[in-house]
C-alpha cells in the first residue's frame, strides 16, 4: 500500500503539527499507511505538548518534490564482479534486458556490462589470461571437477597443440599455465609435474585415476568438459569474472536527488539507461527515459491549510489526495476531486475529533491529549474570536476524559510557549509567519504570543528596523509583528509597507506600531481587514 505524507503549513503551530498526528492515527486506523511529518521547526508550546503526552514530535519533510525513488524504475537484480561473462550473458539473454548492473559483495554498484560488451569481447578479444574462480570454469564449460585445489583460477591459457617433447623442449607450460587438453596422457601427467593452474580435460574423455591422484597431491586443477577443443577454446574466455569487461566510469543516479535535476541530466547526457544508487551507493534499478513520462507523485493530505504559499516546497508536483482545515478557502487545485473538509471552527482538531466520532474509532489516551491541546491553543483557550461551542465542547470532554484540570494545562502550556527567553529576533518572526496575498499584493503576518505586551512595546524601535530588513528578504508588499497578549486580549501590531496607506485603511490606525483591544485572530481579526485595505486602495 502506497504511503501517504499528512502535515500542516510551514512554520508550524499547535494546531497544524497536532492535528497531522491525530488525522494519521485515525487513518491507519482504518488501514490506510500514513505518515504525520511537520515541514519546519516545532515551536516551544508544541515541543511542552508532546513531552507532556510522552509523544514524538513527527520528523520534518523538506519538500514534496517528485525524486528519483518515486519513479516506477525497472529493479533489474544486479550480479556480483565475480561472477562470470557467461552467466551474465545467460541472464541478460533469459530476462532480455541489455543493461546489467555489477555490485560488489556489499551491494554497491561497481559498473555496468552491456550486451554489446560481451559480444566485442568475444568475437575480438585475443586476451589469452584468464582471471576466474573454479566455479565460473565449471559453469562456462559445463564442467566436471576431478581436482580442485584452488577456488581461484588466474594464468595464462595454452592449448597443446604442440608434441609433448616440443612442449618440455621449448618451457612452454609453468605455474601459470591453463592447458587445454584432449586424451593425451603424456601432457596431462607432464602439466602436473609442472604445477599448472589448471588442466582442463576436453571431450570428456575419461581421464585415468593415477593422473587425478597424482594432481590432487601436487595441488593441481583438473577439470572435464564434454566440450571439444574447439569449442572449449571459444567458450574459456567467459568465464571471466564481470569485473574484467565492465565500464567503472558511468554515470548513476542518486534515489534522493529530484526529477528536475534528472530531466537537466538527461538532456545533456548521450545515455538511454542510468543506475539508481542510494545515498551509500547501493545499488537500486536501472532508470530509463520512458519512467520520467508520467512520474508517480508523492501522496499528500493537508492539514490547517489549503494554500500553495503555505504548504510543503513542491506541492504542485505532488497529489493532494485530501484536505482537513478550518480557514478560508484558498488557492490549491487538483487535477481530480478530492475529500475537501473545511468547516467554521477555531480549530482544525475540532473537526478531526468529529471525524473519531463519525467512524467510531477509539482514541487513546496520548492522542486525545494532543487533540484538546490542538483546540485549547488555536482558541487561545476559547478567548479567540473563531471559538465556537463545538470547540468547548470538545476540548472539555477530552479533558474529563484524560482528568485535566483545563485551565492549569492552558495557563502552563501558554507561559512555556509565549516565553521568549533564549531566541534571536529572526527565530523570534518566524515562529508563526504565514504569507498571503490579494488582488497581486503580497502580505506576511508573523504572529507572536505573549503574557507581557510591555517587553515588546518597549522595543518597537529595533521592531520597525527588523521589519524593513524582511520586506526586501521575503519578497512581500507588507510585512507585519502582531504580538499578541493573552492576558489583555489584544494585539500590538508593527508593521512596514510598500505600498502607502494599505495598513491605516485596514485598521485606521496612524504610525508603525499600535494596540488593537479585542483582536487576537490573525485569521478572522487582522488578514480580512487587510484585505479590505487592499480593496480600498485599488478603488480609490
Amino acid at each position: 500500500m502506497e504511503r501517504k505524507y499528512i502535515f500542516g503549513h510551514r512554520n508550524p503551530d499547535t494546531d497544524s503539527v497536532t492535528s497531522a498526528v491525530a488525522l494519521s492515527y485515525l487513518k491507519n486506523s482504518l488501514l490506510e499507511n500514513t505518515v504525520p511529518k511537520v515541514l519546519g521547526d516545532v515551536n516551544k508550546e508544541t515541543k511542552y505538548i508532546f513531552d507532556y503526552f510522552n509523544m514524538d514530535v513527527p520528523e520534518k519533510l523538506d519538500n514534496v518534490k517528485i525524486q528519483i525513488k518515486d519513479l516506477d524504475y525497472d529493479e533489474i537484480e544486479s550480479l556480483p564482479e565475480g561472477r562470470s561473462i557467461y552467466s551474465a550473458y545467460n541472464y541478460m539473454n533469459d530476462n532480455r534486458i541489455r543493461t546489467l548492473p555489477v555490485t560488489g559483495e556489499d551491494g554497491k554498484l561497481k559498473g555496468i556490462i552491456t550486451m554489446k560488451d560481451i559480444a566485442m569481447n568475444h568475437i575480438f578479444s585475443e586476451n589469452m589470461a584468464i582471471d576466474s574462480t573454479y566455479e565460473n570454469m565449471l559453469d562456462t564449460l559445463d564442467g566436471t571437477a576431478l581436482s580442485r585445489a584452488n577456488d581461484i583460477i588466474k594464468g595464462s591459457i595454452t592449448v597443446t597443440a604442440y608434441h609433448t617433447s616440443t612442449i618440455m623442449k621449448d618451457n612452454i607450460l609453468d605455474n601459470d599455465s591453463i592447458v587445454i587438453v584432449g586424451d593425451r596422457y603424456e601432457i596431462i601427467s607432464y602439466a602436473v609435474d609442472m604445477g599448472v593452474e589448471l588442466i582442463i580435460v576436453t571431450g570428456g574423455r575419461h581421464t585415468p585415476e593415477e593422473y587425478v591422484k597424482k594432481a590432487k597431491k601436487r595441488g593441481v586443477n583438473i577439470i572435464s568438459t564434454p566440450n571439444n577443443t574447439f569449442n572449449t577454446t571459444k567458450l574459456i574466455n567467459l568465464s571471466n569474472k564481470l569485473d574484467s569487461i565492465m565500464k567503472r566510469e558511468i554515470v548513476k543516479v542518486y534515489s534522493n536527488s529530484y526529477l528536475e535535476d534528472f530531466k537537466e541530466l538527461l538532456s545533456n547526457s548521450g545515455h538511454s539507461k542510468f543506475p539508481v544508487v542510494d545515498n551509500d551507493k547501493k545499488y537500486l534499478g536501472i532508470l530509463s527515459r520512458r519512467h520520467v513520462l508520467k512520474p508517480s507523485k508523492k501522496k499528500v493530505i493537508l492539514v490547517d491549510h489549503n494554500e500553495f504559499e503555505q504548504s510543503a516546497e513542491g506541492i504542485n508536483e505532488a497529489e493532494v489526495l485530501e484536505i482537513v482545515d478550518h480557514h478560508k478557502i484558498g488557492n490549491i487545485a487538483t487535477t481530480y476531486p478530492i475529500s475537501f473538509r473545511n468547516e467554521p471552527l477555531g480549530s482544525t482538531n475540532t473537526i478531526i475529533y468529529e471525524m473519531y466520532r463519525e467512524k467510531g474509532v477509539e482514541i487513546p489516551d496520548n492522542i486525545a491529549g494532543l487533540i484538546m491541546s490542538g483546540i485549547v491553543s488555536d482558541t487561545l483557550f476559547f478567548k479567540s474570536p473563531t471559538t465556537t461551542e463545538k470547540d468547548r465542547k470538545y476540548a472539555r470532554e477530552l479533558s474529563e476524559k484524560l482528568d485535566i484540570d483545563l485551565s492549569e494545562y492552558a495557563f502552563d502550556m501558554f507561559k512555556v510557549g509565549t516565553s521568549l527567553k533564549g531566541m534571536t529576533k529572526d527565530e523570534i518572526f518566524y515562529t508563526d509567519y504565514k504569507e498571503f496575498e490579494h488582488k497581486g499584493i503580497k502580505f506576511g503576518i508573523s504572529q507572536i504570543f505573549t503574557m507581557d505586551i510591555n517587553e515588546v512595546m518597549t522595543e518597537e524601535e529595533d521592531e520597525i528596523k527588523t521589519l524593513k530588513g524582511k520586506l526586501g528578504e521575503l519578497n512581500v508588499d507588507i510585512v507585519m509583528a502582531v504580538f499578541t497578549d493573552i492576558i489583555r486580549e489584544g494585539s500590538y501590531i508593527i508593521s512596514y509597507s510598500r505600498i502607502p496607506g494599505v495598513v491605516k485603511s485596514s485598521f485606521n490606525k496612524d504610525g508603525e506600531g499600535f494596540f488593537l483591544e479585542g483582536v487576537i485572530s490573525r485569521k478572522k481579526q487582522i488578514v480580512p481587514r487587510i484585505m479590505d485595505g487592499i480593496e480600498d486602495i485599488n478603488y480609490r
